[in-house]
C-alpha cells in the first residue's frame, strides 16, 4: 500500500469535544490535525457564557457521579438502574423504527433551545470550516443554532443509545462517522439516512499507526509479541503469516523491554480500586523485577495520591510508573507515548476497546453501563480482549496465560480484525479525495 500521508498545514475542520469522562476527548486528541493541532471544548473554552459552563458543570457531576456509583456493590446497582433506563440500548432484533425520541434526548434538546451551545456556534461561524463533534449535544447545538458549514459527529462506542441521534433523525444533516458495521446499523434503526453514515473505524492516535503501512504498529508489535509469547507457542503457529504481515524479522524479534502492563482508569476515576489490587498481586514480582506495572491516572490528583500512598503501604520502591498530568493533551500525549512499549492495556471496556487494533491485548475490567457492555461483546468478537479473572489472583493467571501464547494471539486478533485507521478515513473525506484505504467489512 503507497503511503502518501502528509501533516495537514493548514485546519481544514474544528474538532469539538467535551471534557467528561475520556472517550470524548481521546477521539478528538487523534483528530487534531485537522483543526490545527487545536480541540475546541465545548464545556471549557474562552469565553464560553457563565450559563453554558454552569449547564455542562451539572451534566458532568452527574455523569461522574453516577460512574462511581455504579461500582457499589448492591445498592449502586439500584441506585444506577434510573440512569441506566436513560442510557438503555434496545435490543437490536427485531430489526424496527427505534427513531422516537426518548426522555435523554428531550432534555438536551431543551437545554439547547434555552441557549446552550449558541454562543459557541457564532464563535466558529466567523470561520465556517465543517466541525466534526465527539459528543452528540454540541452536534445537535450546531443544527438548531444554525451553524453554517457541515456537521460531523463521531459516536464514541460500539453501539449508542438514541440520545447520539437529533431529534428529527430522518431530516437532520449530522453526518456520522462510525467504529463499526453495528453502529451504522444502529443509527439507521434511529433514522439516520444511509448517505449520512460513514463506515471508517475509531479515530486512533497517528503516532501510533505510522501511516497506511502502519510502521509504528509493525514496530511496536514485534517487540510485544517477544514478551506476550516467550515459549513461542502462537509464534510456531503462525510464523509464516506473521512474517508476511510484518515483515521477515518477525520471526527473529528480540526482547527489548520488560513485560510491561498499563492499567487506564475512566475519567471518574470509578475503578481505582482495581489498579490497587494489581499493586497487590503484583508486588513480589515488581519487587524481583519480573514485571513493570503503569497506572494511568488521568488528570485526576486525587487517583494519583491514592495510587501513590498505595505504593508506600506495599513498601514497593521500583517497577511502578504513573501517567497523569493535570492538562488533558498532556496526559493523551503522555498515554500514547507509553503504548508504544506497553505489552498489555487493562482497562474497562470504554472507548480503548478500539485500541485493540494497534495490536494490543486488552484485559477488561468491569463495564460500567450499557454502551461498555456493547464494547466488550465487540472486543470480544473481534478477539482482541478478555475479562479479567479474579484481581487477587493476576500475578498467577496472567502469566499462565501469557506461558499459553493467548495474549499473543489477542494482540494479534486486535491488529488483524479491528479497524486501524480511522483517523486516515475521516481525514479523506473531510479532504474530499477518494481514499486508497481498503473498503471495511460491516461487522467491525
Amino acid at each position: 500500500m503507497a503511503e502518501h500521508r502528509h501533516s495537514i498545514k493548514t485546519p481544514i475542520a474544528h474538532v469539538i469535544d467535551v471534557d467528561m469522562g475520556y472517550g470524548h476527548s481521546r477521539a478528538a486528541y487523534a483528530l487534531k490535525d485537522l483543526s490545527g493541532g487545536v480541540v475546541t471544548t465545548s464545556n471549557n473554552y474562552p469565553g464560553i457564557p457563565a450559563s453554558d459552563r454552569k449547564t455542562w458543570k451539572e451534566m458532568r457531576e452527574l455523569y461522574e457521579a453516577m460512574s462511581r456509583l455504579h461500582t457499589t456493590p448492591i445498592v449502586g446497582g439500584i441506585l444506577f438502574a434510573p440512569i441506566a433506563k436513560i442510557e438503555e440500548i434496545p435490543k437490536f432484533y427485531p430489526r424496527r423504527d427505534l427513531s422516537k425520541a426518548n426522555f435523554a434526548l428531550r432534555q438536551a434538546y431543551r437545554m439547547i433551545h434555552n441557549g446552550l451551545g449558541k454562543h459557541l456556534v457564532r464563535t466558529l461561524e466567523v470561520n465556517p470550516l465543517p466541525v466534526i463533534c465527539t459528543h452528540p449535544v454540541p452536534a445537535f447545538a450546531m443544527e438548531v443554532h444554525g451553524y453554517p458549514g457541515d456537521i460531523w459527529c463521531v459516536p464514541t462506542d460500539a453501539d449508542v443509545a438514541r440520545a447520539w441521534v437529533p431529534m428529527d433523525s430522518k431530516q437532520s444533516r449530522i453526518k456520522y462517522l462510525c467504529a463499526n458495521g453495528r453502529l451504522m446499523e444502529r443509527l439507521a434503526l434511529y433514522g439516520v439516512r444511509e448517505n449520512q453514515l460513514h463506515l471508517t473505524g475509531f479515530p486512533l492516535p497517528k503516532e501510533l499507526i505510522g501511516g497506511e503501512r502502519s510502521t509504528v504498529i509493525r514496530h511496536d508489535l514485534l517487540a510485544r509479541l517477544c514478551n506476550l509469547d516467550p515459549n513461542e507457542l502462537f509464534l510456531d503457529r503462525h510464523r509464516k503469516t506473521i512474517a508476511a504481515t510484518l515483515g521477515a524479522s518477525a520471526c527473529s524479534y528480540r526482547k527489548s523491554h520488560i513485560l510491561t502492563i498499563l492499567y487506564a482508569v475512566g475519567g471518574a476515576g470509578a475503578q481505582r480500586g482495581v489498579g490497587r489490587e494489581i499493586l497487590k498481586s503484583m508486588a513480589m514480582r515488581l519487587k524481583r523485577g519480573e514485571v513493570k506495572i503503569r497506572l494511568s491516572a488521568g488528570t485526576r490528583s486525587d487517583v494519583l495520591r491514592y495510587y501513590q500512598q498505595t505504593l508506600k503501604e506495599l513498601n514497593i520502591k521500583h517497577g511502578v510508573e504513573f501517567i497523569f498530568s493535570h492538562d488533558r493533551a498532556e496526559y493523551f500525549a503522555q498515554f500514547n507515548h507509553a503504548l508504544h512499549d506497553t505489552d498489555i492495556l487493562w482497562t474497562k471496556p470504554s472507548e480503548l476497546a478500539f485500541y485493540t487494533a494497534l495490536g494490543l491485548p486488552i484485559i477488561m475490567s468491569n463495564p460500567l453501563g450499557v454502551q461498555e457492555q456493547f464494547n466488550a461483546t465487540w472486543l470480544k468478537y473481534v478477539g482482541g480482549g478478555v475479562m479479567q479473572d479474579d484481581v487477587r489472583y493476576a500475578n498467577e493467571w496472567i502469566f499462565d496465560w501469557i506461558a499459553s501464547g493467548g495474549l499473543a494471539r489477542a494482540a494479534w486478533n486486535g491488529l488483524v480484525e479491528a479497524p486501524t485507521h480511522g483517523t486516515y478515513r475521516i481525514e479523506d473525506l473531510l479532504l474530499g479525495r477518494e481514499t486508497s484505504l481498503v473498503q471495511l467489512p460491516s461487522i467491525v
